[in-house]
């Protein structure tokens, strides 16, 4: 199962990140403490989003 790039980037922005900047092969988001890059794919893989909401501090989603 998959899930969509702009369901976890909304899910961040709506928990207090923010875009930092765009780098090569990710986006890079923050909320003022902690830095997170995420991959500049349409579709990423359940595990991978909810490490990524581990990473940020939030409860793992999906």
């Amino acid at each position: 199962m998959s899930v969509k790039r702009r369901e976890l980037v909304d899910y961040f922005e709506v928990n207090g990140f923010s875009l930092l900047r765009e780098g090569a092969n990710h986006s890079i988001f923050t909320n003022g403490k902690k830095v997170i890059p995420i991959k500049r794919h349409r579709q990423l893989d359940r595990i991978t989003a909810n490490e990524l909401c581990k990473q940020a501090g939030l409860a793992p989603k999906y």
